[in-house]
């Protein structure tokens, strides 16, 4: 019986994750949130899809759930992951709209407004792979992260890689960062990152950790500026407690080598009538890095006609948002080649467009503005506003992104969750086309605003809450802050 124990003692353990609930902090509010504070927001999510600014060890496979941060009303979502030997732990946006990972270091400048610092000299397993610095550019570039790759131990719950490749970053935007987050973590795939790394997802599939291939995501809404629980991530799998009924999948559409989580969508009703969309554009990015929803400017106004007394933003910086009277409830849905998704009338409003206004700023922009892809792009971006209704589980085997109605514990019975209804009726209600709407598509001949530092103090608060997103799950519990969009 000696050397049984002895081979126990001396080989490293094998063991299955088990449950792991991380507590997450909270932030103190900065002000109240009005519609003003997205309109930067929506600029940067045009940026980061490619859109022309406006001219107007082995492990045994497992799965784990993380509780997640939800960041200033909703505008991102936050987990927490380690670093290094010994290991210095962050909370970092979890973003499936890129594929970078990067976390600020102690020689950034210009980094305050983030979290905690990495360190690299006080990690023994650290290595700088690179002395070439490397940018990862959010779009046009005007939003960026800039510093040099390395690799380290990384580690999230009972997970980890021993040489996950990463940012160090020693510059960003503006903004791009801000209360108690460290970083982003992309959740796309490798083909779309700067860093030529492969995401860290990915490295836990390519060794097997996880029991599935492929994350799930339960987000909370919340009208608080402070960080605040925000939902589950799970890793390697899905959690059943959360969600209720089958999970309708639907295959990636796009390029051959998925860059994106890109699906076709393919319905949109708005107070019960259906929205003609343009279907040679209708690819759309799944993105929990986006707190609200952009479309083609034509789609997105015709959306609006439906909606009595609403019309196109007319504040600086609005350009294709939609303002509507605050009395309005909004009832709208939208589908992927099944059921249609209910989104809550509460998602769907951004607030007063100022402090007091009895007019509310619309979820639903307009993302092109009458500007091009770059020929890979998608032209919607689902972001938080629609995420938050449903149970988004994303796959890498098959590539396919799934939806569920939300269970009782995942949120669903306040009547805020999604509930399923039947797919668009062929003989349904006549279709809103574009070139029936009576609203303009907006136009400016403003160009876009600086992400950089403003006298503004509505800009200022935008730029500084920039929102732009497992057998035995692996919990993430979420934090949200930030008072604008995150992309």
């Amino acid at each position: 019986m000696l050397l049984p124990t002895l081979v126990s003692l001396l080989l490293p353990a094998i063991c299955v994750a088990d449950t792991i609930n991380i507590p997450l902090t909270r932030r103190a509010p900065a002000r109240t949130r009005t519609g003003e504070d997205f309109f930067a927001a929506g600029r940067r999510a045009r940026e980061r899809y490619g859109f022309s600014p406006p001219t107007t060890k082995d492990r045994r496979a497992s799965a784990t759930s993380f509780s997640v941060i939800n960041q200033r009303a909703d505008s991102s979502y936050l987990g927490e992951i380690s670093i290094g030997t010994p290991p210095q732990t962050f909370t970092v946006i979890l973003d499936t709209g890129s594929s970078d990972f990067f976390v600020l270091d102690t020689s950034c400048a210009g980094c305050s407004d983030g979290g905690p610092l990495f360190d690299s000299t006080k990690s023994s397993t650290f290595t700088q792979t690179s002395d070439q610095s490397t940018e990862i550019n959010y779009g046009t570039g005007s939003v960026h992260a800039a510093g040099f790759v390395a690799t380290d131990t990384v580690t999230m719950g009972s997970f980890s890689t021993q040489s996950q490749g990463f940012l160090v970053a020693q510059q960003i935007t503006q903004g791009l960062i801000s209360g108690n987050a460290s970083g982003l973590i992309g959740l796309a795939f490798e083909g779309l990152a700067a860093t030529k790394v492969t995401p860290f997802w990915q490295s836990l599939i390519g060794s097997n950790q996880l029991s599935s291939p492929e994350m799930a995501f339960q987000l909370t809404r919340s009208t608080s500026l402070d960080e605040v629980s925000g939902g589950t991530f799970t890793l390697g799998g899905t959690d059943s407690s959360l969600y209720t009924g089958d999970i309708e999948f639907h295959n990636l559409a796009g390029p051959s080598t998925p860059s994106y989580w890109l699906l076709s969508l393919s319905g949109l009703t708005a107070q019960g009538q259906s929205i003609q969309i343009s279907t040679d554009t209708a690819l759309a990015a799944i993105d929990t890095g986006t707190t609200a929803i952009g479309g083609p400017s034509n789609d997105v106004a015709a959306f609006w006609n439906a909606i009595p007394d609403a019309a196109p933003a007319t504040v600086s910086g609005s350009e294709g948002f939609f303002t509507f009277p605050c009395s309005t409830t909004i009832t709208a849905t939208m589908s992927f080649g099944g059921q249609q998704w209910a989104i809550d009338p509460s998602d769907m409003n951004l607030g007063p467009i100022t402090q007091g206004s009895d007019q509310c700023v619309g979820a639903l922009f307009g993302i092109g503005l009458g500007g091009s892809t770059d020929g890979s792009s998608p032209s919607w971006v689902v972001g938080d506003s629609f995420l938050k209704n449903v149970y988004s589980v994303f796959r890498q085997n098959p590539l396919s992104v799934g939806f569920a109605q939300l269970s009782s514990g995942g949120g669903g019975s306040s009547g805020s969750s999604s509930q399923p209804l039947p797919p668009i009726s062929a003989s349904g209600s006549a279709p809103i086309s574009p070139e029936s709407s009576r609203l303009p598509s907006p136009t400016s001949t403003k160009a876009s605003a600086s992400l950089t530092g403003t006298s503004d103090p509505v800009q200022s608060s935008v730029n500084a809450g920039r929102s732009l997103i497992m057998g035995a799950p692996l919990r993430i519990v979420f934090l949200c802050f930030g008072a604008a969009l995150l992309l």
